[in-house]
C-alpha cells in the first residue's frame, strides 16, 4: 500500500514537472512600450505591429515548434519607469524584449537588458542607441547615422538656406546634431536652429523664428503628434517653402492629425505601407486592427520576424547565441518573407536596407523615389 502511494505521488511529480518544463519552453517575450503620455501614438502601433506577428507565427506552428506568450506594459513614455519594466521582464527571464520606441527611455532601459544578456529590440532612432558597445540592443528601424546621410543629401539639392525646428530631447538633440555634420561643408547653411518642447501644443513662435530666418526650406525633426502641430501652424500662418523630415514628419498619424495641412511635406522613410513591398502588410493590419499601420506599426512586425529568423539560424534557444547571430547578419525577405524587406545588421546592432522618399499628396502619403541601402556594394 505504502508503495503504490510513493509511486502515485512520484507520478503526480513527474507530470507536473513535465507540465511545467513545456510551458517553460514557450518562448516570452516583453513589450514595453509607450500607450500613455508623448509617445502613445508610436508605442500603440509598435505593439500592435508585434502582436499580429506572433498571431501569425503561432498560427503557423510557432518557432522551432515552440509558440511565443507575451505581456505588454506601458512604460507611460517615462524613461524610469521603462527601467523598472525592463528588470522585471529580465526577473522574469523572458527570452527577449520589445521596445521601448522612445530613445531616451532605451537609453536608461538597456542596461538591464544588457546585464541580463537578453536580446532588446527597439523602434528607437537616436544615434547614441547604438553606440553604446551593448551588444543585446537592436534597431527595427534605421538610426539617424544610416537615414541621415540619405535625408541630407536631398535637402542638399533642394536647400541653400535651411531652418531646423527639432524637439529638445534625446531624439530631437541627436537628430540636430547629426544633420548638422552631415551639412557642414556643403552647400547647405543652416541659417536657424528651433527648439522645441517634448509634448508642444502652440508652434506659432517656433514658425514665426523660421519666418524670420529667410529660409528657403525646413526640416522638422519631432514627435508625430508634435509633427502634426507644426504643420498646422506652417498653414496658418501661410508659410509656403518646402517642409522636409524624416518618418516622424510623413507617417500615417501625422497626415490624419494635420489634415490637408500635410499636404507638400517630404520626409524620408525606412518603412511605408504606401510602398509596393509592404502594401500587403498594410492591409493586414488594417484588417485587424481598423486602423492604418505607420512606421511603427511595420517595426514591431518585422521586428518579431527578425528574431525568429535568428532563432531559426541559430536553431536553439540560446539568447546569447541568438544576440550574436544578429551582428554582422544579413537575412532575406525571400526566405522570411515576414521581415518584408531585405535587411542586414553590423556590428553594433544598426540595420541597414531600401528606405523610400515619400511625399504627402492629397491626403496621402505617395512614394516619389525609392532609395538603395546606405551601405550597398
Amino acid at each position: 500500500m505504502l508503495n503504490k502511494k510513493i509511486v502515485r505521488n512520484l507520478a503526480a511529480v513527474f507530470l507536473l514537472s513535465s507540465y511545467s518544463f513545456g510551458f517553460a519552453q514557450d518562448i516570452k517575450i516583453a513589450n514595453l512600450v509607450e500607450l500613455s503620455g508623448p509617445g502613445a501614438t508610436s508605442g500603440t502601433q509598435f505593439k500592435d505591429g508585434i502582436e499580429l506577428a506572433i498571431k501569425e507565427i503561432n498560427a503557423s506552428g510557432g518557432i522551432l515548434g515552440k509558440k511565443i506568450t507575451y505581456t505588454t506594459e506601458d512604460t507611460q513614455s517615462n524613461p524610469g519607469v521603462a527601467k523598472g519594466l525592463t528588470q522585471k521582464a529580465t526577473d522574469n527571464d523572458v527570452f527577449a524584449i520589445f521596445g521601448p520606441v522612445f530613445t531616451g527611455s532605451i537609453l536608461v532601459s538597456m542596461a538591464e537588458s544588457k546585464r541580463a544578456e537578453t536580446p532588446n529590440f527597439t523602434g528607437g532612432e537616436g544615434a547614441a542607441i547604438t553606440q553604446q558597445g551593448n551588444p543585446y540592443v537592436f534597431r527595427t528601424s534605421f538610426g539617424q547615422s544610416v537615414a541621415f546621410p540619405k535625408i541630407a543629401k536631398y535637402i542638399n539639392s533642394k536647400s541653400k538656406n535651411l531652418a531646423i525646428i527639432y524637439v529638445n530631447n534625446d531624439f530631437g538633440k541627436g537628430g540636430l546634431d547629426t544633420i548638422k555634420k552631415l551639412l557642414e561643408g556643403t552647400s547647405t547653411k543652416i541659417v536657424a536652429e528651433v527648439s522645441t518642447d517634448s509634448g508642444a501644443i502652440d508652434f506659432s513662435a517656433a514658425v514665426i523664428k523660421v519666418k524670420q530666418s529667410n529660409a528657403d526650406a525646413v526640416f522638422v525633426y519631432t514627435n508625430e503628434e508634435e509633427s502634426a502641430r507644426a504643420l498646422k501652424e506652417f498653414r496658418k500662418q501661410d508659410f509656403t517653402k518646402p517642409l522636409f523630415g524624416e518618418t516622424t514628419l510623413t507617417g500615417q498619424k501625422v497626415i490624419e492629425l494635420a489634415g490637408e495641412a500635410a499636404n507638400g511635406a517630404v520626409g524620408h522613410v525606412g518603412l511605408t505601407v504606401d510602398a509596393p513591398e509592404l502594401k500587403a502588410f498594410g492591409v493586414k493590419f488594417k484588417n485587424e486592427y481598423k486602423t492604418e499601420s505607420d512606421h511603427n506599426g511595420v517595426k514591431g512586425y518585422t521586428g518579431v520576424y527578425i528574431l525568429k529568423a535568428a532563432i531559426e539560424r541559430v536553431g536553439k534557444l540560446d539568447r546569447k547565441a541568438v544576440a550574436a547571430a544578429l551582428h554582422n547578419a544579413c537575412f532575406s525577405a525571400k526566405q522570411n518573407p515576414g521581415i518584408l524587406l531585405d535587411v542586414c545588421f553590423d556590428e553594433k546592432g544598426d540595420l541597414d536596407r531600401e528606405s523610400f522618399m515619400v511625399e504627402v499628396k492629397k491626403g496621402k502619403g505617395e512614394v516619389i523615389a525609392t532609395l538603395p541601402p546606405l551601405n550597398k556594394k
